[in-house]
């Protein structure tokens, strides 16, 4: 099968499509014919090399996300058969004409949507619900701040806050700002010239948000401590600012009984992912078919031109999910 692959780490021109093997799948596996898939910055961090040759017992391929057609399944599979449409998170192998996916990390595509707006939705809308309703634990009534709102998982979060009843706040660049209010954000704050810290006082009448997820870290992590009202809850879900080490007042921390939560999907375990996606498939793939949630696509490209899309998502200024898409007519 054809497969974008590697040979050393470095910028996207390392990327290239090549013949590889097909997958085999393992009992409780599904083999799916891929037919899109979401980019990642993941997948970027593991092209230059960020998490070294860890692949987590699963593909050393790039990709996390996509959705196809299941072409066979694993003896041990139940409620799902050939032929089935699926979208899924997995631990490597989606930039492939094949791959191999875990039954319980896959779910069916919503009804109606076809295989780009399938492959948007994995990645970005289970990161989000993890990290606002699971781990931020936001309730109706409640006000939540996200960062990068323009971004794949930025633009999920915002609609999922929105539609679960919470005052959304939010950060993106000016030119973006009339979309991202659009998904549903009260106001949106220009990181290039506004103080967030003072435009969420002022929103807030001093009281501060319940919520925040944060994907650039680095110097925004005194401001978001500053931002929550007492008992909230910081959930940290990337460093977009390259920066891991920073100043964090302790006693703010105390005083306020603050909560700073980590999370990132890559390095989960199995057992992580399938309880992830579970939750989401519960409560938030139903939101999709009755129109409160949808993905937002920024651009699509071919498997074969996966460098450039990595190009394209290292420029930034897209809004949405960057999409692969893959032709396997013969």
């Amino acid at each position: 099968m054809k497969a974008i692959v590697y040979d050393q780490f470095g910028k996207a021109d390392v990327l290239r499509l090549a013949d590889v093997p097909q997958p085999e799948p393992r009992p409780g596996d599904l083999l799916v014919e891929v037919k899109a898939l979401g980019v990642n910055r993941a997948d970027l961090l593991q092209r230059q090399g960020y998490y070294g040759t860890l692949t987590y017992g699963e593909s050393a391929l790039l990709g996390l996300e996509l959705s196809g057609e299941v072409v066979s399944i694993g003896s041990d599979v139940t409620g799902i058969a050939p032929g089935d449409r699926v979208m899924a998170i997995v631990g490597g192998g989606a930039y492939a004409e094949y791959a191999r996916v875990d039954r319980f990390m896959a779910v069916p595509v919503p009804e109606g949507f076809g295989f780009v707006e399938a492959a948007a939705i994995m990645e970005s809308f289970v990161t989000a619900w993890e990290a606002l309703v699971h781990l931020g634990e936001i309730a109706p009534g409640n006000s939540v701040l996200i960062h990068a709102a323009a971004g794949g998982i930025g633009s999920a979060a915002v609609q999922i806050g929105s539609a679960l009843g919470t005052r959304v706040f939010a950060t993106a660049s000016a030119s973006r700002r009339a979309e991202v209010e659009a998904l549903g954000a009260r106001r949106v704050f220009d990181y290039n010239s506004e103080d967030f810290e003072q435009g969420i006082r002022e929103a807030t009448d001093g009281q501060g948000v319940d919520v925040i997820v944060d994907f650039v870290g680095g110097h925004y992590l005194g401001p978001n401590l500053r931002s929550l009202r007492p008992g909230g809850r910081l959930v940290q879900v990337g460093l977009l600012s390259g920066q891991d080490n920073t100043d964090i007042s302790l006693g703010l921390v105390l005083h306020n009984h603050l909560k700073v939560i980590g999370t990132v999907m890559k390095s989960r375990s199995a057992q992580e992912k399938r309880a992830m996606v579970q939750r989401f498939a519960k409560d938030g793939l139903p939101m999709f078919e009755d129109g409160r949630l949808c993905p937002v696509i920024s651009q699509t490209f071919p498997l074969a031109r996966a460098a450039e899309a990595h190009r394209s998502m290292e420029a930034g200024g897209g809004f949405g999910k960057i999409v692969l898409t893959i032709d396997n007519e013969d």
